[in-house]
């Protein structure tokens, strides 16, 4: 796609944005700057965007899986809320920023390519999704970094840029050009978040 015609598209798919894209892609971004600035009410504006997305996938777009993925996200965004709210750590006044060890995140990778091997036979086998191994292997590490987001695991925003960089060319290829945009400040802004979060733990 040369530049012109990524212009194009871009100017293309911006006015065929409804009020509910608009809203989605709002709440999204800021969902990722408040977690940066470590905000619980990230969780707040998490809830909404994928609130909106599993009923626009399950009204709109008849998009079954990616429904339930978002509706797994509201889930995770109330447990977020909670964990960030309430839970402490070594009698401190909230929860703290942690790492984990090359060992955990061994298994975590293990784990996942697990993940995207079962989804991806799944997808595959039983759905007409394009990349089903690449969009698996994005789902199942996403799943799995919304957990360490939940534990404020600083590598979670490692993960984050990994994936939401593999979801700009991802989307690229399905000419998804306002998305592939969305997900270049998706990936700058998890940049952000590790900066800060670390930081935050010299404190």
């Amino acid at each position: 796609m040369d530049f012109q015609a990524f212009i194009t598209d871009f100017a293309e798919q911006l006015k065929s944005q409804t009020p509910i894209d608009w809203a989605i892609t709002f709440t999204a971004l800021l969902y990722v700057w408040l977690a940066a600035r470590e905000s619980p009410w990230c969780w707040v504006s998490g809830i909404v965007s994928s609130g909106l997305w599993a009923w626009a996938d399950f009204a709109r777009y008849n998009l079954w899986l990616d429904g339930l993925l978002q509706a797994f996200y509201v889930l995770m965004g109330f447990i977020g809320l909670y964990t960030w709210l309430f839970a402490k750590q070594r009698n401190q006044a909230k929860l703290a920023i942690q790492r984990l060890s090359l060992r955990q995140h061994g298994l975590l990778w293990l784990a996942g390519g697990a993940l995207t091997f079962a989804l991806g036979f799944l997808f595959k086998k039983y759905t007409t999704t394009s990349f089903p191994y690449a969009d698996s292997f994005i789902t199942a590490f996403s799943i799995i970094a919304t957990f360490l987001t939940i534990k404020k695991v600083l590598e979670n925003w490692l993960y984050w840029v990994l994936f939401d960089t593999l979801a700009i060319f991802l989307f690229l290829a399905k000419d998804a050009v306002l998305v592939a945009v969305v997900m270049v400040v998706y990936t700058a802004m998890a940049i952000y978040g590790y900066l800060n979060w670390k930081k935050e733990m010299l404190h």
